[in-house]
This record gives structure tokens, sequence and C-alpha cells, in this order.
């Protein structure tokens, strides 16, 4: 029983795979691919703990191709260039059976440990197969990432983690010679943080502690049994997800106090600097928009700052940004406009452009009546005037409702004057 429970009972196959099911269920498209096999390179991204990894080892056990891994902490330029070469003498060059390289925290390759990968992935010398718990779309080059399908696994729910403890108790040797019993389970699941990995450490912990082969799992016993400190910071775990919201939620409340105390546990538990402004321009956005648009260019900026100068400096920027957000007027019009676009669309579906706000490149268009009877507002007075611009079925749909402060409700009022009481403004 060297290796950890899991490593003992990581799924072989797609079928034991546990979730995950839009993209490895009967029709997923990652089940659709490996059924062609055609595998292209891609990048699996998602929270620790989901199976990224063991995806990855299934993905080329099932579509039967050499398997060569790399992890971004300890790996360099010339580590990336031998693994390569190997590959290339492995058989399958230029074929659907290339080998697979798979890259645990992708998100950790410097530019030019990544800008090594391009020659081999354009040729088809290797399948990347890139696994990372960041957003790819700032954490890989435009370059790589173009090459690669990005795949989203979704974190386990309840239902999920209790399914992979029955399993470990049925299917592991040492868990099915006990007889456990779990009678309660909701602190096991609040430690893990949804990490399947970390979940199944901690009931691994419980079961090899205790005695008796008869064992009864309860909240009592793990708290007990599992020994935490409140004031360390896991940057891949729980308290990376807690911290960050309560950062956040101390921001959208208004309380600069709170926000930069949230912002002090980050930075000395070593979190990434972009990560948390990355974080502060969608808030910016999200949550004060257009009752201040400078916070947008702040959090902006700040972003570009720290990123220039890393820390310990940036946080000192960090904390004049967030300072600056808890003390500035809140508005979500923006936020909640686009969440009822995108639910009117779902439900409308492809609605036709109007005719006379359509574009008219050619002759034909032209006589077809696109772009007819369209009045262009700068030749008008207040540079208005007041013609249709979304489709007849929902003519007169008010999506915006501008939030209750002093720069929106000059929103507000613009818009009542020019629309009058089309929108009801």
């Amino acid at each position: 029983m060297n290796k950890p429970l899991a490593e003992r009972i990581r799924p072989k196959t797609l079928e034991a795979y546990l979730s995950q099911e839009h993209l490895i269920g009967d029709n997923g498209s990652l089940t659709q691919q490996i059924k062609r096999g055609m595998i292209p390179s891609l990048i699996l991204w998602g929270p620790p703990g989901v199976g990224k990894t063991t995806l990855a080892n299934i993905i080329s056990s099932e579509s039967g191709r050499p398997f060569y891994t790399l992890s971004a902490i300890n790996s360099g330029v010339k580590d990336v260039r031998e693994v390569i070469e190997k590959a290339k003498q492995s058989g399958g060059l230029f074929t659907a059976k290339n080998p697979i390289l798979f890259i645990d925290e992708i998100h950790r390759f410097s530019k030019s440990q990544q800008d090594s990968l391009l020659g081999a992935v354009e040729k088809g010398w290797i399948t990347l197969v890139g696994a990372t718990t960041e957003n790819p779309s700032f954490e890989v080059i435009p370059a790589l990432l173009s090459r690669c399908q990005v795949y989203i696994l979704n974190a386990f729910g309840k239902e999920e983690l209790e399914a992979l403890l029955h399993r470990a108790m049925k299917e592991d040797e040492f868990m099915a010679s006990k007889n456990i019993t779990l009678s309660e389970t909701d602190a096991l699941l609040r430690l893990s943080g949804g990490d399947a990995r970390k979940l199944l450490n901690i009931f691994e912990l419980i079961v090899s502690s205790q005695e008796s082969d008869s064992i009864q799992i309860t909240n009592d016993l793990v708290l007990k049994l599992v020994q935490q400190n409140t004031v360390r910071y896991d940057k891949t775990g729980e308290q990376h997800y807690d911290i960050i919201s309560a950062f956040i939620k101390s921001i959208r409340g208004s309380d600069p106090n709170a926000a930069v105390y949230w912002l002090a546990r980050m930075i000395e538990g070593g979190e990434d600097v972009k990560f948390i402004a990355r974080r502060l321009i969608i808030l910016a956005s999200e949550d004060i928009g257009n009752a201040n648009p400078t916070a947008l260019i702040m959090a902006n900026n700040t972003f570009q700052a720290v990123t220039t100068i890393g820390f310990p400096e940036a946080r000192i920027i960090l904390s004049q940004c967030a300072i600056y957000l808890a003390t500035s007027a809140k508005s979500n019009a923006s936020y909640m406009a686009i969440n009822h676009a995108q639910q009117l669309v779902k439900q409308t579906g492809d609605l036709s452009v109007p005719l006379h706000i359509r574009n008219a490149p050619t002759k034909l268009m032209k006589e077809l009546g696109y772009g007819e009877n369209y009045q262009y507002a700068h030749n008008h007075k207040d540079n208005f005037v007041s013609q249709e611009f979304l489709p007849e079925e929902i003519s007169n749909t008010k999506l915006y409702e501008p939030g209750d402060n002093q720069r929106e409700n000059a929103f507000r009022s613009f818009l009542k004057n020019r629309w009058k009481d089309k929108y009801n403004y």
C-alpha cells in the first residue's frame, strides 16, 4: 500500500471516469474524437483534483498513443526539446497516432518554454495535452493557444464526491477490508474543497488511523483527526477560493479595511499577483461599471503595473486599487443588462436584423432593401433620431436599467430625453 489511495483507484478507462459528462459522456466531444482516433492538441482547464491528469492518461491509452509527461515546475526548455526528440523517434510521425506530450501546470511555463513547443505541435510531431488551474487565455501564449482546443473541467459536486468515496470503499483492497460506514460526510467534503485527490487523502488518513476494522465516519471524527491550520494559505485549495471570495465581497460591500486585510492574506500566502489583479478588473466592471467608469481604467492600469513590477512593490499598487474600488460608487447595471440580453437571445433565437440597419456592401443587397430607410443620427438635431434598432419581435424591450447613482441617473435622464416613453426610463 505504498501508493496513495487516489493513485490506487485512478480510473483507467472512459467508462470508469467520474463526471465531466460534457466531455466524456456518450455524446461528449472528447469521446467522439477518441472514437475517430483524431485527437487535437488541447488544454484541460479546471480546479485542482478534478481529473485532468487522469483524463490525459486515458486519452493516451484509449487512442493507442505513446505518452510522455513533463511538469512545468521542474522542466526547462532543454527538457522539452529532449522529450520532443524522443517523441519523434517513437513512431507515428505525421500520422493520427503521433505521441501525446502531457504538461502538468502548463500555466507555469515561461514564454520561451511555451515557444519551444510550437514547432512540434504545428508539424504534428506531438499532440500536446496541457493541464492548468488558471485561465489559459491569460497564461498560455496566443500562438500556442490558437493551436489547441480548450476543454473546461467542472468542479465535482457533492454527489460525485460521495460516489468517489463509495468507489474507494468498494474497489480498493485496503478500504474493502474495513467495515466503513459513512454516517456523515459534510466535514470530509468541506475540508477537501471539491478536490478529489485531497478528499481521498483525508479519507485514507481517517481510516488508517483507526485500530478497529469497524469505522463510522462522522463530522466530529474527521475534524478531530485532521489538523487544520486556518492561517495557512493554500494557493490550490479551498482557501484560495474562499479568500479571493472574501476579498471581492469586501470591495463590493465598500469596506476598504476588510479588503486590505484579505489582500494581505493573499500576499503573505504568495498568491499570484496577476490573479489578484485580474479579479480587480472583473470587479471594476461587474460591481462598479458606469457608476464610475474610471474604476475599470484604474484596475486595468493596476494589472499592467503589477505585471511589470511584481512583488514586493506590487502590494502597494494592489492596495491603492483595492481601496479605490472599495470606496467607489457601485452599480451592477451593465452586468445585469448582458445577463438579461443573453437570456433573451436563448429564448428568442436568431431573430432577423431589421433591413434598415443591415450592412449593404453590394448592389444586390441594396436592391433587396438592405440599409434602406436607415437614418444617420449625425444628420439630426442632438445627433439623434428615433428609429428601431431591435428585431421587430422584441421591439421596445428594455434590457439596461441604470443604477441609482449620480452618473447613471444622468444616463437615465439622457435616455428618457431621447427616447421619451419608448423604454420607460
